[in-house]
């Protein structure tokens, strides 16, 4: 991620008219297309990047950190709006020659080919363009490559039409899944945002946890998984609750490099937490065309074991360092947290049971999202009743409202919010409310931005693979060598997904990967859902893995230590999500993808005394510091218990026990002598 020297990256009530006015157009046009449907799918995913287009343009500069010229801001933002409405106007005529451009449709097709790399750079920087820039190139001229990579030719013509027209490339699956699910849930979470859901979060976290041991880095680790739910972003979690819990920590006594990397460990985490994950899992259901539910079911144990490793690592770091949680007195409340704001749960909660009932992403976002709005209008008025009776019906009425949204329809909930949009006009701080909530609106718009650009750009590369078939040169490779060692396989697709995400976002990543290698990883045995969760969490450890390590770098300048130092720690800390891809290849039951309960319990097992294990190694703790010996052992230990391997299970359980059983007895020892 690039610095943000756009107009985006200030706070929305510092915008010009101009464009607050677009991106609240852009808000509209999301809601109104979900709710009602009134344009095709095509028209839908074309307006979508047109939009995206028009606030890049507005608000990011070509170079450097001023803001744009208007004069070329406006015209190259008319532009990325023009190849919108030629694909509205021209619909029907575009599909009717199919194919068979015109001169105007070559003209509008280069044109957007040239704005969307353009759009891309100014708000990711160099590398993604560059990579799809290698893509393209490939179309046009890989006819003259050697051996293998050849492909049988295809003219401009047939490029332009891949990438500009149709389903396959700019507007392919990821731009529907950006202009459908993902925009819904990030509009939820920016509403839920604006209302304070933040605050109730952390002071949720900070009242369990804060007075323990360790406790502010428990809360960072706490708060973030929380935040997971509504944000589903790494990097937007660490710039959120890092610039509370990454000064808490520092101040009882973590080490700078400690402190960031505990948060940016705990922040990427949000984005394999269910039950609302980052963008990538949107995208994953409709790529391999599965429910949402199952790959939210499948991230469940994995994403548990990332957070209790990373919870484990902090509390180990506190016992090796003896550093003490706040006062308790200092600490707020849990359940007077929730207190406060119960009602902002509602929300999520109903939207959870909406995923995991087996509506669609969808109907689920659109569902959340009226019901976040009707609760902030309803509450707003609401809390300012002194009659308790009146409070009541209220809620009474609000879950009555829930039990029959599939019967009222969405047209009746939209005249809900209408209703309480007039009423807040007239009553005392209700105008404040329809404020945040108009900010809401646009924050959504804002925070679209780097998803549906990378979404856009990223379809270059499904364009051109799909029209060449280059991903099955590239399987091939992983086939010869996975024939003989399948670890080689898994190695292999690992270090191309921290490579690439070296530069680009994780979106991109995992669309890339998934293109090329999750194919091989099919055919070599790992079932569908699993090898796309592999390459999935690698692209998300590649924003902790040096040397370019995104979230580290962004909570960098909170902690006030160099990113690479906190990218180090980040990795040691994060050691499950490296750990467990590798273990559910080779046990599926770990992603609840086995054939019976006993078989999840057995490998979860497993999975957790290694990781244990492994934070003993790492910290150099337990219940004393290890000597090296030790660590050798219990790290062995660890590592048996993660191969599949005849016998290893076994070895590893009793090295286990070994270490576990001569620990405690010398941390007693050392406990009687110092006693």
């Amino acid at each position: 991620m690039t610095e943000d020297h756009s107009g985006l990256g200030a706070s929305v009530s510092d915008w010009p008219k101009a464009l607050f006015v677009v991106a609240l157009l852009f808000t509209c046009f999301q809601i109104v297309t979900a709710a009602f449907h009134p344009v095709s799918t095509q028209i839908l995913r074309a307006v979508h990047v047109g939009f995206l287009l028009m606030l890049v343009f507005l608000s990011y500069p070509a170079v450097g950190r001023t803001p744009p010229w208007q004069p070329l801001a406006w015209l190259l933002a008319l532009a990325g709006a023009a190849t919108a409405a030629y694909q509205w106007i021209f619909e029907v005529d575009l599909i009717q020659r199919s194919g068979d451009l015109t001169g105007a449709d070559m003209a509008v097709g280069l044109l957007l080919i040239a704005l969307v790399f353009e759009a891309a750079r100014r708000v990711m920087g160099i590398a993604l363009p560059l990579i799809c820039g290698v893509f393209l190139a490939y179309g046009l001229l890989g006819e003259y490559l050697p051996g293998d990579l050849a492909h049988r030719g295809y003219g401009l013509d047939q490029i332009v039409n891949q990438l500009s027209f149709g389903t396959e490339g700019f507007y392919g699956t990821p731009t529907y899944v950006s202009a459908t699910y993902i925009f819904l849930f990030i509009l939820f979470g920016a509403f839920l945002e604006q209302a304070g859901m933040i605050k109730l979060f952390t002071d949720f976290s900070l009242g369990l946890f804060g007075h323990k041991l360790g406790g502010p880095a428990k809360v960072s680790v706490v708060s973030s998984a929380l935040m997971g739910t509504i944000t589903g972003s790494g990097v937007a979690n660490v710039v959120t609750t890092g610039q509370f819990t990454i000064p808490l920590m520092k101040r009882f006594g973590y080490r700078a490099a400690f402190a960031g990397g505990v948060e940016a460990t705990a922040s990427m985490g949000s984005q394999i937490m269910p039950p609302v994950m980052g963008a990538v899992a949107f995208i994953m259901a409709e790529t391999i065309n599965l429910p949402y539910f199952e790959v939210a079911k499948a991230a469940l144990i994995p994403a548990l074991l990332y957070f209790g490793s990373t919870f484990w690592m902090v509390h180990l770091e506190a016992r090796r360092s003896n550093l003490v949680g706040l006062p308790k007195e200092q600490c707020p409340s849990a359940w007077g947290a929730v207190r406060d704001r119960w009602y902002l749960l509602i929300p999520l909660f109903v939207l959870i049971y909406l995923l995991f009932s087996g509506r669609t992403p969808l109907f689920s976002g659109t569902v959340g999202l009226a019901l976040t709005a009707i609760v902030i209008l309803g509450s707003a008025i609401i809390l300012r009743v002194s009659s308790f009776g009146l409070r009541i019906a209220f809620w009474i009425a609000l879950g009555l409202l829930c039990a029959g949204f599939f019967q009222l329809g969405i047209g009746v909930i939209f005249g809900v919010i209408a209703a309480l949009v007039a009423a807040c006009w007239f009553v005392k701080g209700g105008r404040a409310t329809l404020r945040l909530c108009l900010h809401a609106l646009v924050e959504g718009a804002r925070h679209a931005v780097p998803v549906g650009i990378a979404c856009a750009l990223v379809g270059v590369i499904i364009g051109v693979v799909s029209l060449t078939g280059a991903a099955s040169t590239f399987a091939g490779y992983i086939l010869a060598i996975g024939q003989e060692n399948l670890f080689l396989s898994l190695v292999l697709t690992m270090l191309t997904c921290l490579v690439l995400g070296m530069g680009i976002p994780t979106i991109p990543n995992y669309i890339i990967t998934s293109s090329i290698a999750a194919p091989a990883l099919l055919e070599l045995g790992v079932p569908l859902l699993v090898s796309h969760m592999f390459v999935f969490y690698f692209g998300i450890m590649a924003d902790l893995t040096p040397p370019v390590a995104l979230a580290c770098f962004a909570a960098a300048p909170i902690a006030r230590e160099r990113g690479l130092l906190i990218s180090f720690w980040a990795v040691r800390i994060a050691v499950a999500g490296f750990v467990v891809p590798f273990m559910a290849v080779y046990d599926p039951a770990l992603m609840l993808q086995g054939e019976s309960g006993w078989a999840t319990l057995y490998v979860l097992l497993k999975a957790v005394l290694a990781i244990g294990l492994w934070g003993a190694v790492f910290t150099g703790h337990l219940q004393v510091g290890l000597a090296w010996w030790e660590r050798i052992l219990a790290f062995a230990a660890g590592a048996l218990l993660i191969l599949a391997l005849p016998v290893t299970d076994e070895l590893g359980f009793v090295l286990s026990f070994l270490f576990i059983a001569q620990h405690v007895w010398r941390a007693r020892r050392a406990g009687a002598a110092t006693a």
